[in-house]
């Protein structure tokens, strides 16, 4: 295959070459890891399905259950919060129950980045993973922060702690400094530098007393709001002071409370056996939480009317009413614990994440060293404490919070829409490097030096040509059965149109939500606008929803990445419902929020246009048929032999 190229138009066919050759990199996906791409080092398997509960839980379970709930029950829910806690932990199980499935078929590091690239494409599976880097840093600092004030209890006061540790503000800059902050992050940097099962250790054992604690909450508060007779309950406006609008509201917000759980897919590389342990660990521990969270509003919002709970300390307080003083040390001490695996929780992921995005090509190889002993990122992870503890020392993080649930809400939406790609329409090219195929292949090394050339066979021309090349191994054996050449060229014909319009039917869901969604949140928009919009976007994501549900689903599906494992029930339903709640939640989160978001996606974008872009793996990869791959490496092997 040869391109002659005119002298007449050559500037205008390079300028369309490098525009598609820009694009197509934004499309391109790699291989589920397998045998043939495992040439760098592996993270060691250590943990089990109990690891990853107490990870989970721990991660999880911080200082939502202890503040957050006094708020949102004074402002929002009143006596109905225990509603809000149950219809928020439904919300984030339908993001738990896909991630549970691509965890199990694509057990590897980086989480909601390493399925996006998989099923998505390398744009946005860059972004989900720029975002989650902001996630996580700006999340380990805010909860390190936390712990300062509810540490300084035990000291008496902010003022009475030690004078290394405590608050100081720099003279001349205004800025309050918190070294112990910086102290609690590098504690935790150097326990995970110690490897993974020791850390997953500590995380267990905090966890546990953080859940003993809230036990004990349960359990005394239960005891005394029998004895007294509920009054938080006897109340005359009722179960929903501020009505069922004001329940919803409140499990719009403490949604929050129940991200975490993806720390443990972030470990899905260091699991023993991923296809078991994934989904009971993802599973187990957001039922633990959902149960430990409603259990405990239960008990304070009936110990104490809903008004007159403390917004900051809703627990001690409640206890105080009850003359129980010597409780608030223990409560407190479930809220120190509780940051403390909050903020291990936030700093374990990301240095995966780094080493994801660094064996992709898409940032310094630096990042994906694995250190012999201990198997685990050592470099990214000193990098990245070193990192998220200067930031705690120097900055108040708390006004970016609501940075935070930008990472995590865009990685729940992108995996709710890989698990519809998987189920639909899953990959069914894989990426060749082009070395390896002229190597193994006869009749691609008599033209090796056409295919140097980004321009001479396009992946779609060498799909084509693989497809077809083994009618002319055995011309004589096809001219005798032309009827079977119909029947396969017809079957194929039907596979194509079902994967296309499956494909386009995927894509008008996610433009429905944006629509339904932006109307929804478009208060200062005309009226007739909105709800034109809103009513257009219902229709297109209605039928959507329903040309999905009555197609069938692709066979290949059940052979793609690792078999076997958890499978996302009541497809497409459930993942459209997570992409409609996490959408709705992203649009809602502000345009102050946005505009900070948009510097820091900015950079991102510019990180990847002059490095990730060019030093992707993926630059010089041809796509084959998955069926051709698995030839070529069984000839590459026998080559070896």
């Amino acid at each position: 295959m040869i391109v002659n190229i005119g002298n007449d138009g050559v500037g205008a066919e390079e300028r369309e070459r490098a525009w598609f050759s820009g694009f197509r990199s934004l499309i391109r996906r790699k291989q589920v890891d397998s045998v043939h791409f495992r040439s760098h080092p592996q993270l060691a398997r250590k943990l089990s399905a109990v690891d990853l509960v107490g990870i989970g839980v721990g991660a999880t379970i911080g200082a939502g259950v202890y503040i957050l709930i006094g708020t949102v029950a004074r402002e929002q829910a009143g006596p109905a919060l225990v509603l809000s806690l149950l219809i928020a932990g439904i919300a984030a199980a339908l993001s738990a129950f896909c991630y549970a499935e691509l965890a199990c078929r694509c057990p590897s590091a980086g989480s909601a980045y390493h399925y996006t690239y998989i099923c998505i494409g390398e744009g946005v599976a860059w972004l989900v993973g720029w975002s989650l880097i902001l996630e996580y840093t700006i999340g380990a600092s805010a909860v390190a922060r936390g712990i300062t004030p509810n540490l300084a209890l035990f000291f008496g006061g902010l003022d009475n702690l030690p004078s290394f540790l405590a608050r100081h503000t720099l003279p001349g800059l205004g800025i309050v400094v918190d070294p112990c902050a910086a102290v609690l992050i590098m504690l935790i940097t150097i326990l995970l530098c110690l490897g993974i099962k020791e850390s997953s250790t500590v995380q267990s054992v905090v966890t546990t007393i953080n859940v003993s604690v809230m036990l004990f909450i349960i359990t005394v508060g239960g005891y005394l709001g029998f004895k007294t007779g509920w009054a938080g309950y006897d109340l005359p406006s009722g179960y929903f002071p501020y009505g069922v609008n004001g329940m919803f509201a409140g499990s719009a917000i403490v949604f929050f409370s129940y991200i975490g759980f993806d720390s443990v897919s972030s470990t899905a590389e260091e699991v023993k056996n991923p296809q078991r342990d994934l989904p009971i660990g993802i599973s187990t521990a957001l039922a633990i939480c959902c149960v430990l969270y409603m259990l405990v509003s239960a008990v304070i919002v009936g110990l104490v009317p809903y008004y007159a709970l403390n917004p900051d300390t809703p627990i001690s307080s409640a206890f105080s009413t009850y003359g129980m003083e010597w409780a608030v040390y223990i409560i407190t001490t479930g809220a120190v614990t509780a940051l403390f695996s909050s903020l291990l929780g936030s700093v374990l992921p990301q240095p995966r994440v780094f080493m994801a995005m660094a064996r992709d090509g898409l940032l310094p190889s630096f990042f994906s060293d694995i250190h012999r002993r201990t198997q685990i990122p050592l470099k990214s992870t000193i990098v990245t404490g070193l990192f998220a503890a200067v930031l705690a020392f120097f900055m108040d993080v708390s006004q970016l919070a609501g940075m935070v649930s930008v990472g995590t809400l865009l990685a729940f939406t992108t995996v709710a829409v890989s698990v519809l790609i998987i189920r639909y329409v899953p990959p069914n090219e894989v990426p060749i490097p082009s070395s390896l195929l002229t190597c193994v292949d006869p009749l691609l090394n008599q033209s090796s030096g056409d295919i140097e050339e980004e321009t001479t066979m396009s992946p779609v021309d060498l799909a084509s040509y693989f497809d077809n090349s083994h009618l002319h191994d055995k011309p004589d054996v096809w001219l005798e059965h032309p009827l079977i050449i119909k029947e396969v060229a017809k079957e194929e014909r039907n596979e194509n149109t079902r994967r296309k319009l499956a494909a386009w039917s995927i894509s008008f869901l996610c433009i429905g939500i944006l629509m339904v969604t932006g109307a929804a949140s478009a208060e200062r928009c005309p009226r007739f606008l909105r709800i034109g919009l809103f009513g257009v976007g219902v229709i297109v994501l209605l039928c959507s929803i329903v040309v999905l549900a009555c197609m069938k689903q692709d066979d290949t599906r059940h052979s793609f990445g690792h078999s076997g494992g958890f499978a996302c029930p009541f497809v497409p339903f459930l993942p459209a419902a997570c992409i409609l709640i996490n959408t709705y939640l992203l649009i809602d989160l502000g345009a102050a929020t946005w505009l900070r978001v948009s510097v820091w996606l900015l950079i991102g974008v510019l990180i990847y246009l002059f490095y990730g872009r060019t030093h992707s793996s993926l630059l010089k990869a041809i796509y084959v048929p998955s069926a051709r791959a698995d030839e070529i490496h069984r000839s590459q092997a026998n080559h070896l032999a």
